[in-house]
């Protein structure tokens, strides 16, 4: 286990625990319709490395983020490449989804990388992704807790 001055402060770094197996926690990373009732909606998702697809962000006005599925390794590994297509300064950043099976349930660590923190917008941004991400994880719980 890392300790926190071991983070990399330009990286979004969460792990949390779930009391589910993995396969279940992959399901609901991977099937379009689960992963809309945590996350988004996405256009043309599949979890197969080189797909190109889009989140559709339900905000006023809507936006979207352009992915690329970079791997994708079975209720192991989930990484996209994303950028906000509306955003004032767009930003390319990695999203990295590891599960790994813990006793009766799954580790999951969400690693989000590409802030450069000496620019104070990207410093901002790397901020509200953390924050957000914590608030989205409550959601992923409940849709386990239902599938």
């Amino acid at each position: 286990m890392m300790s926190d001055s071991e983070l990399n402060p330009a990286a979004v770094e969460i792990g949390h625990f779930f009391p589910h197996p993995p396969d279940t926690v992959w399901r609901v990373l991977t099937e379009p319709d689960l992963l809309e009732q945590w996350l988004m909606r996405s256009v043309g998702f599949d979890a197969e490395v080189g797909t190109h697809f889009i989140f559709a962000m339900p905000t006023e006005p809507s936006a979207e983020i352009a992915c690329e599925v970079l791997t994708a390794r079975p209720a192991e590994q989930l990484t996209l490449r994303w950028v906000d297509l509306r955003a004032k300064y767009p930003a390319r950043w990695v999203v990295d989804w590891e599960v790994r099976p813990q006793g009766r349930g799954t580790r999951f660590l969400l690693t989000q990388t590409g802030f450069d923190i000496s620019d104070r917008r990207q410093k901002m941004a790397r901020n509200a992704m953390e924050r957000g991400w914590k608030g989205t994880l409550p959601r992923l719980r409940s849709v386990l807790d239902r599938v």
